[in-house]
């Protein structure tokens, strides 16, 4: 089958927003962001330059849907990660997936992309953190749950990007691997919102 066939098959063909997301991912994680063109998507998809654009307006529209997808997983992670540890294993659940997806995870959090342009992105973003004041919400009395959720937002993020920029020096983690590391680290924090159990 000649290339231009090929081509127009794949064009017509109903998965080919999800199969130019998935070659984004990859190209996201393996090359970073700087790699990240419509143009080099469409040869990675095997498409024409022009497809991409007829669902994605311009690179930042495609930054922006990684960006989306990339939220809407990480609430995902963070609710599976309370279900299965309350409220250490959501701040554990953060921190795994920001080192399973480090280029997604910084595309999310950089600030390059104008969110007030990008409402399923603003809104992907609003129910990540949603999902945290309110689990907060539930354990607190007494305390503003908005400034608990940052503080905690602040730790599990912090701690992220400190083994994300590997600035963490291995004496301090004591030959643990990372996910016993950060379940170390979290264990050590007494938030009023989780008191140690007696």
């Amino acid at each position: 089958m000649s290339t231009s066939r090929r081509r127009k098959t794949g064009y017509h063909h109903g998965d080919l927003p999800v199969a130019l997301l998935r070659g984004a991912g990859r190209l996201l994680e393996k090359k970073g962001v700087e790699a990240l063109s419509l143009r080099a998507l469409a040869r990675l998809a095997g498409v024409s330059h022009a497809a991409p654009y007829r669902h994605f307006r311009d690179r930042e529209s495609l930054l922006a849907a990684l960006a989306t997808e990339g939220f809407e997983r990480f609430a995902q992670a963070l609710e599976q990660g309370h279900a299965s540890g309350g409220l250490r294993g959501r701040g554990e659940a953060y921190i795994r997936f920001a080192l399973a997806n480090p280029q997604r995870f910084r595309l999310m959090f950089a600030g390059e992309l104008a969110i007030h342009r990008h409402p399923a992105l603003r809104e992907a973003a609003g129910r990540a953190f949603s999902g945290l004041a309110g689990a907060l919400s539930q354990h607190l009395s007494g305390m503003p749950s908005g400034d608990a959720s940052i503080a905690a937002w602040a730790l599990v993020h912090g701690l992220a990007n400190l083994l994300l920029q590997e600035r963490i020096a291995s004496a301090m983690r004591g030959g643990r691997s990372d996910e016993e590391f950060v379940r170390g680290v979290l264990a050590s924090v007494r938030f009023a919102a989780n008191p140690p159990a007696v």
